[in-house]
């Protein structure tokens, strides 16, 4: 399966303090990202909105939104949707244009539990 996760949508779906410390919850999603797809063979890419920094987890790709401004990390994500495509997100705006496109979404918060369960 290809997944694309909307990284700071990810993120954002448990209040843990992650604001507190943005990029190292971008790691910390990175590192369950490329066990996730170790454990399950999936292809998977996550988008994160913000300022690029060195993040290259082994297994999976890391980019950052092509611009910045609202919505910049979700135009990103947009543009890749297609059938065989699932996006993790939890924002109804960027679902119904990944849907409108052909691909899945999956939800944020159910996703991140996965993650976490494993």
């Amino acid at each position: 399966m290809r997944v694309v996760v909307d990284g700071m949508n990810v993120i954002g779906s448990r209040p843990d303090g992650w604001w507190r410390d943005r990029r190292g919850a971008m790691r910390r999603l990175a590192k369950q990202l490329a066990a996730h797809a170790d454990r399950t063979g999936d292809e998977v890419m996550v988008v994160f909105d913000g300022a690029p920094f060195e993040l290259e987890p082994e297994g999976i790709e890391v980019r950052f939104a092509t611009r910045r401004g609202p919505n910049a990390a979700d135009d990103d994500i947009a543009a890749l949707a297609e059938p065989g495509i699932t996006v993790v997100t939890s924002d109804s705006n960027l679902a119904g244009r990944v849907r409108a496109a052909g691909g899945e979404v999956t939800g944020a918060g159910a996703f991140r539990r996965r993650l976490d369960d494993a």
